[in-house]
């Protein structure tokens, strides 16, 4: 009896031994799976979260027309940041099928040191491609930081109806002082720098500030007009009001030289480049972008760009 309760027990402890060995190697398989699937996820949103440029009607061996466009608020969270645009006119002008590049713009503008980035750009390739011409081609808005950017091009072109040129820079705040008397609120604010403050909406307004702000904004707004002269050239008339932010539709614009000619996207491929064929070279925005974007949050971001910096609007 002792002898078959040692064989039964044998049995259930070599059971019990192999059953952990297989829950063992079946954990560590569970594992391996688990991580090569959460790998091939990781690989996969990489691919499609890499920025692309969409090469739309790309014809290998047939000259083009190449095509980035620039449109909304020109600032680094946007799709008109420099970055985007910069990548889409260097991949562009890369291009062996690429007879002229069009930088098309609706824009009312956005940060300077943006467009800044963007015009220096431009006056780089088309040094370093002087083959290759670059238009910028305005549709409904080519305003301030927009009009900034289409002046480093080699021509500029618009519609009759398009709005151009408010070459002038702005910064926005506000004054809530006398809000705060009537509510009875009490400001709160401690700094370490006697102008940490200066933007502060519920401060008085100084003097002393305004005048240092105003200094700031008009050396800015020097470098926007020493901009559209070098690149403007002796195409701009002399007129009272050119750099003062006032704007001109586009048949006014040629008139003034603030634009080259009416024309557009489809007329100067066709007509001035002579390559009918656009590819699409804009930047696009990524995948975990589009998945994670958000109107609140973009909105939001653009206010406070708004109000904490100088814009070309």
């Amino acid at each position: 009896m002792s002898d078959q309760n040692n064989w039964e027990k044998d049995i259930l402890t070599s059971i019990a031994t192999e059953g952990l060995k297989e829950q063992k190697r079946a954990r560590r398989w569970g594992i391996f799976f688990k991580l090569l699937t959460f790998a091939y996820l990781i690989a996969l949103l990489i691919l499609l979260g890499q920025e692309s440029v969409q090469l739309n009607g790309s014809i290998p061996g047939k000259k083009h027309t190449a095509l980035v466009d620039l449109k909304g608020i020109i600032a680094p969270s946007t799709e008109a940041s420099a970055d985007n645009i910069v990548k889409g006119l260097r991949a562009a002008f890369k291009n062996p099928d690429t007879k002229g590049v069009i930088l098309r713009i609706n824009t009312p503008g956005g940060s300077p040191v943006q467009s800044g980035y963007i015009y220096d750009e431009m006056l780089r390739l088309r040094e370093k491609y002087p083959e290759i011409p670059l238009y910028a081609v305005i549709t409904d808005l080519g305003a301030s930081g927009g009009y900034y950017v289409a002046a480093g091009a080699e021509k500029i072109y618009a519609d009759q109806a398009s709005l151009v040129g408010s070459i002038g820079v702005r910064m926005d705040n506000f004054g809530f002082v006398e809000a705060m008397k009537k509510l009875g609120i009490e400001r709160r604010t401690l700094t370490a720098g006697e102008n940490k403050a200066l933007l502060d909406p519920f401060s008085p307004a100084n003097p002393e500030i305004n005048i240092h702000l105003q200094g700031l904004l008009n050396n800015i707004h020097d470098q926007f007009i020493n901009a559209v002269k070098q690149g403007r050239g002796d195409k701009l008339k002399d007129i009272e009001g050119m750099f003062s932010g006032l704007i001109w539709t586009g048949d006014q614009a040629a008139e003034i030289g603030l634009v080259d000619e009416l024309a557009s996207t489809s007329h100067v491929a066709r007509e001035v480049i002579e390559a009918e064929n656009i590819v699409n070279f804009t930047v696009k925005p990524d995948f975990f972008e589009r998945f994670s974007k958000n109107v609140g949050v973009q909105i939001a971001n653009i206010l406070a760009e708004q109000s904490l910096s100088p814009q070309l609007h």
